[in-house]
């Protein structure tokens, strides 16, 4: 289980290492490397996910490791609560951002080998501080170092626990 402590409370996530391996290894790898650490919640959009981990409260990106093999197609689906990886257009592009859904999501899951129809992969899901979620979710946003859906106040995780 990791942990983000936020300055907003925590959210407790359980890694499906099972179905999807290569997404929990890395997701937990940045949180051994403390890369989560100082990070925000840089895009917050109510009824469809809060995004984190790759950007400063300066709104500065953190440089990633290379990117990872998209398992979208291993039938974990976007439901309320789960945690995915976030990726630009290109289906195996996603690094260290990720999402957590706050509604189910079944657009983002996998139907297909294409650009198109690739999905987004899910790994885990929130087990504890769905409040916390909800609680971000609804945070006054606005367009900040341009970029869309950025809390006004910084949504900071401040500490990450890796409980085995």
């Amino acid at each position: 289980m990791i942990i983000f402590t936020t300055n907003l409370g925590d959210i407790t996530i359980e890694l499906d290492s099972e179905r999807a391996p290569v997404t929990a290894r890395n997701f937990r790898k940045y949180c051994e490397d403390g890369f989560f650490e100082g990070t925000i919640f840089h895009r917050v959009i109510k009824g469809f996910m809060i995004q984190g981990g790759g950007l400063t409260a300066k709104m500065r990106e953190k440089p990633t490791r290379a990117p990872i093999a998209n398992e979208a197609n291993k039938g974990l689906k976007n439901l309320t609560g789960t945690i995915a990886m976030a990726r630009t257009d290109a289906p195996h592009s996603a690094t260290a951002q990720f999402f957590i859904n706050v509604a189910d999501n079944n657009f983002l899951d996998h139907i297909a080998t294409t650009n198109a129809g690739w999905g987004y992969a899910v790994f885990g899901k929130v087990t504890a501080g769905m409040d916390v979620v909800k609680q971000i979710e609804g945070v006054k946003t606005d367009t900040i170092a341009g970029h869309e859906d950025v809390p006004v106040e910084p949504i900071i995780i401040e500490k990450v626990t890796i409980q085995d």
